[in-house]
């Protein structure tokens, strides 16, 4: 069977944002997927503009690992202030941090628009982080788990998150 990964976007949540710049990434990486056979992405399921509600977005996400069974996750949220795509090492919960299993060093070794971050933003982009990461331990499920931080997307810096992100996800397939 073929990796299957599960990427995730969230809405806005400010009245000055137009449009989340996670969602506008996984949106040009699902149609570049739909119309580029070249691109060599592995099968992907997306779920775009979830609310901005940690439960809420939390069930959703989780019911729909349970019923797809994603190879790998990756879930994506906005980071106004960062410049670049960083991946996420952990999330806490009180006293609770669960981390990535991944080795991040190596997942970003080749990527330029990419760098590990230690603070998933103690917001709703934390809490989701932090339920799948507890979903997919307390399931014993044989998946990975990414949060990666979109910075606002630009006419300068598009093409290269673009690039690093397919980068990723094809790292991903292979985990």
């Amino acid at each position: 069977m073929p990796p299957r990964i599960l990427l995730t976007s969230f809405t806005t949540w400010l009245p000055h944002h137009k449009s989340n710049s996670s969602d506008d990434l996984i949106a040009k990486i699902h149609e570049l997927y739909l119309t580029n056979s070249d691109l060599k992405l592995p099968l992907l399921t997306v779920l775009r503009k979830l609310p901005v509600d940690t439960e809420q977005a939390s069930n959703y996400v989780n019911s729909k690992i349970t019923e797809i069974q994603p190879t790998a996750i990756i879930c994506c949220g906005m980071a106004e202030s960062r410049s670049q795509l960083t991946v996420e090492s952990h999330a806490t919960c009180g006293d609770v941090v669960m981390r990535s299993p991944i080795d991040l060093e190596q997942l970003i070794a080749e990527l330029s628009m990419t760098q590990i971050s230690h603070d998933a933003g103690k917001f709703v982009c934390e809490g989701l982080y932090f339920a799948v990461l507890n979903h997919i331990t307390t399931q014993k499920l044989n998946t990975n788990c990414l949060f990666v931080h979109v910075p606002i997307l630009t006419d300068e810096n598009i093409q290269q998150v673009t690039k690093d992100f397919i980068l990723i996800i094809q790292k991903m397939a292979l985990l």
